[in-house]
């Protein structure tokens, strides 16, 4: 199990326990967005090309949502937008189960993820607060380990609501566990003050940074190939389920669930183990699109429904691997001074992939169908995989080539 979550609870302080907690609580009560496209679809009747523009609009507003937390907590402060946006949010989801039509559909999602995704920038900012440098990154895998528990249980609640009291329930026990959990931490956790406050307006920092380093620019778009992949578990896979096999709710629910509990159990572990074998980021990156692509493969040739539990061990193993070392590879690569650019440019990389993933997915399918739409993801992690064992040709030529340049001027 998660030894960070569960064995060294003691350690951490009271209010990093309590973020852990309503971010627990938060996850859970997401219950929404892996059916999202399914109540669409089936429940509001809405032609595949209306759904992708709703997804668009999802996209949408999380990009715009996760660029503009940063800038707001640094004029607000953090703690502040983070309760904003989970109070926010639980209000826009209750009010969502009202909205029937296709353009207030698009411009409520809009402002809804807008709101909802300021959370995580301002959440991370709040964490920094609280914690010394030496407890930062155990206080995020803790938080990431709540995480992913509430991912275990969320999509079983969500599909137990819908089958027993429907979508209307769903989106008031979404909104409600958002207002619950920000109003406990509101009232448990209070704003850490500054006397002072640096003023770093003086200090230089090439913004342009990121777009002068062509293996980043590289490792960004392979990253957005990554989330473009990944987010269609979420939009589009539940369609197929019912749309190929009849599956229900519950079923779509227990595959997300599958997911997560993998999760918790492996990613410590799976992490640990490249990094112990000196496995490079780059390599760990193509290996994990070769495991997104084969398991797409999958869906491609078998039509059976226990393929689903295959495909969604394959692509979560995979996505340990992706997400991980994309951004360790990111770290590596940012100039003294300079990461909190590139991890900000990075980011949107994800942000992208969200506005055209269930768009061009369903798309595809409604011009062709769904394993159109699974050899087409093949081929594009195949494509990524190439690509990254590309970057890493270039990151090794240019390590040679500044070796060489040290041994000239050493031997002048």
């Amino acid at each position: 199990m998660n030894n960070i979550f569960f064995k060294n609870f003691s350690d951490f302080n009271k209010e990093i326990k309590i973020i852990a907690l309503i971010t627990l609580i938060n996850r859970m009560g997401t219950v929404v967005v892996p059916f999202l496209s399914k109540y669409l679809k089936e429940d509001l009747n809405l032609t595949y090309s209306q759904v992708g523009w709703i997804m668009v609009s999802f996209g949408l507003g999380s990009l715009i949502g996760t660029f503009i937390s940063g800038k707001l907590s640094d004029y607000f402060g953090a703690y502040k937008i983070m309760v904003f946006s989970l109070f926010t949010s639980g209000v826009v989801f209750i009010m969502l189960r009202y909205v029937k039509t296709f353009e207030l559909l698009c411009l409520s999602v809009f402002f809804l993820t807008a709101i909802a995704d300021m959370y995580r920038p301002a959440m991370m900012l709040t964490v920094n607060n609280y914690v010394n440098k030496d407890m930062r990154l155990q206080s995020l895998s803790l938080i990431r380990a709540a995480t992913n528990l509430g991912l275990v249980v969320g999509p079983v609640l969500g599909a137990y609501l819908i089958l027993n009291d429907g979508y209307d329930t769903l989106f008031l026990v979404d909104g409600i566990t958002c207002i619950l959990a920000i109003v406990l931490f509101a009232i448990l956790v209070k704003e850490r003050k500054y006397l002072y406050k640096l003023n770093l307006v003086n200090q230089k920092q090439d913004k342009l940074a990121p777009l002068k380093d062509l293996p980043f620019i590289f490792n960004w778009v392979i990253a957005m190939i990554t989330g473009y992949l990944f987010f269609q578990v979420f939009s589009i896979l539940p369609i197929y389920h019912k749309a190929a096999f009849k599956l229900t709710e519950f079923d779509s629910g227990m595959f997300l669930a599958f997911s997560g509990l993998l999760y918790i159990l492996f990613e410590i572990s799976v992490v640990n183990f490249v990094q112990k074998n000196k496995i490079g980021d780059l390599i760990a990156v193509m290996i994990g699109l070769l495991f997104i692509g084969f398991s797409y493969g999958l869906l491609f040739l078998i039509h059976q429904p226990w393929v689903f539990w295959v495909f969604m061990f394959l692509i979560t193993f995979g996505n340990m691997l992706t997400f991980t070392f994309a951004s360790g590879f990111v770290m590596k690569r940012s100039h003294k001074n300079h990461e909190g650019i590139f991890m900000s440019a990075f980011q949107m990389s994800y942000g992208f992939a969200h506005l055209i993933s269930s768009k061009t997915g369903l798309t595809i399918i409604q011009n062709y169908d769904f394993d159109a739409n699974w050899t087409f993801n093949m081929i594009l992690a195949v494509v990524g995989a190439f690509s990254t064992y590309l970057v890493f040709l270039m990151v090794k030529k240019e390590k040679e080539e500044i070796k060489q340049k040290i041994a000239m001027t050493l031997f002048k």
